[in-house]
């Protein structure tokens, strides 16, 4: 199919969907995800897979949401450096960050209120205002599946971007079923040996 314009890209992570693919990585061989390359890839792929000239895709918005720890709380747990490192990665991609304090269950553990409905809310409001071509959901979150419906009511082609390297099944199938295609870059690096070392750096 050829299109002479340009088409818009919408790029919406899931924090903790995030999180566990670097977890992922670092069991299997102490990596994480380069994230410029990761922003580089998407408009490729789309590229590749729909037949449209990579010169005329653009990821125009790319948020990211996670709960975070207070900044006490952050350093006595050691994770404050690592987190400030992590913003510095997103901000130099142009990627708009998002946060909610996590809280304390009383009854012991952490809890992350709130972030699903954030998420799903802003991707719908600025898919309709920003009226994108393409939406990419990076998530695995079952929750996510009315999100993708209602983007696709928008006559948005909603593009599902999952990578499981620890194979722990953390993909929603319902998700996976709603949205206009879905994408598992573990799946692709089968086809492409170099895929992977080029998606992650050292950690």
């Amino acid at each position: 199919m050829a299109h002479e314009e340009n088409l818009s890209i919408g790029l919406f992570i899931d924090g903790g969907y995030y999180a566990k693919i670097d977890e992922g990585l670092a069991r299997n061989n102490g990596g994480k995800v380069n994230l410029k390359q990761l922003m580089q890839f998407i408009p490729e792929l789309i590229s590749t897979q729909f037949g449209i000239d990579k010169k005329l895709l653009y990821i125009t918005e790319a948020h990211y949401y996670r709960g975070r720890f207070r900044a006490k709380e952050a350093d006595d747990r050691n994770l404050l450096l690592e987190e400030r490192k992590f913003e510095d990665s997103l901000i130099e991609n142009d990627i708009i960050c998002h946060y909610k304090h996590l809280r304390e269950n009383p009854h012991g553990g952490i809890i992350e209120k709130g972030i699903d409905t954030w998420f799903a809310l802003d991707t719908y409001e600025l898919t309709l205002y920003r009226n994108f071509d393409y939406v990419v959901l990076i998530s695995g979150d079952a929750d996510h599946e009315m999100l993708a419906k209602k983007l696709k009511a928008l006559k948005t082609h909603v593009i599902l971007l999952t990578w499981d390297p620890a194979n722990t099944g953390s993909t929603s199938r319902f998700l996976s079923e709603e949205v206009c295609t879905h994408i598992d870059i573990q799946r692709l690096a089968g086809k492409d040996s170099g895929l992977i070392g080029r998606l992650t750096v050292r950690a």
